[in-house]
């Protein structure tokens, strides 16, 4: 699905099924260097079970044209603004990483127009290492090598979303490599590393959110820790948290885990 947002064409895969004004929304945003592929289980159940999915690339990602917002401030205004443009007056924001940093700041700023927000793999403060910062300019394909290394919890995964014998490893390498290369004129990985780490805005944002919050983290995470996460679900209204035997990587390492979490929350 093609979506003019603030005079930017944008990507937004629906699972296959068409936009239903009828049906609730459901719209799921990606982090660094990823797009909606990342979803592909998750969007696709759900929007065979009564949702209209948006699993949408970010602004200047993947398939999405326009500027990649600088900052999370900044994408989670374009959220709002993605609702605006499909005419959803309300929706469940499901963020992972960078994208739940912006699911919880767009439900802060418009606590009225989001009905279920769950923060996948989320932490705050997202402080990314200076070294990491520097690999993702200076050498790119070694960031892109430490960030699965601390993302994968098991060389041996369970059969995942893309089904048995997917080399998660390889596939995310090959993911982030394509998302960089989308856009040659700015280096969306610094760009997206950077707004994670400059985020100061977490623990004021939380407690302005109306709705249910869902905290799924991984039980091995590297990248964002557990704890980090639970620290954020203490300045919660209403907090669930759910961990997963899984690394950073959750949706694809532990697929039917995150699927039935999120649609149960999805129900409640």
């Amino acid at each position: 699905m093609r979506i003019n947002v603030n005079g930017a064409d944008i990507y937004a895969y629906t699972g296959g099924k068409a936009f239903n004004p009828e049906q609730p929304t459901v719209v799921f945003i990606h982090g660094v260097l990823n797009d909606h592929s990342v979803w592909i289980l998750q969007t696709r159940y759900l929007a065979h079970h009564g949702w209209n999915v948006l699993a949408i690339d970010l602004p200047g990602h993947g398939r999405s044209d326009g500027k990649p917002p600088e900052t999370v401030e900044e994408a989670a205004d374009f959220v709002l603004a993605l609702l605006a443009a499909v005419g959803a007056e309300q929706a469940a924001l499901v963020g992972h990483s960078f994208g739940s940093l912006i699911a919880l700041e767009a439900a802060a700023r418009a606590p009225a127009q989001v009905s279920h927000l769950a923060l996948v793999g989320t932490a705050y403060p997202m402080k990314v290492s200076p070294a990491l910062l520097e690999a993702s300019v200076q050498a790119p394909e070694k960031a892109i090598a430490m960030v699965n290394t601390f993302s994968h919890s098991t060389l041996c995964p369970p059969p995942s979303a893309l089904g048995p014998g997917t080399w998660l490893y390889g596939g995310s390498r090959a993911l982030m490599r394509r998302v960089l290369a989308s856009n040659p004129r700015v280096n969306v990985f610094f760009t997206g590393f950077k707004a994670c780490d400059s985020y100061a805005g977490g623990e004021q944002a939380m407690p302005a959110v109306h709705c249910p919050a869902l905290f799924l983290i991984g039980r091995h995470d590297q990248m964002t820790p557990p704890k980090s996460a639970k620290a954020l679900a203490q300045h919660a209204r209403l907090a669930r948290v759910v961990e997963v035997n899984a690394g950073h990587s959750l949706m694809t390492e532990a697929p039917d885990e995150v699927l039935f979490a999120l649609r149960d929350f999805l129900r409640s």
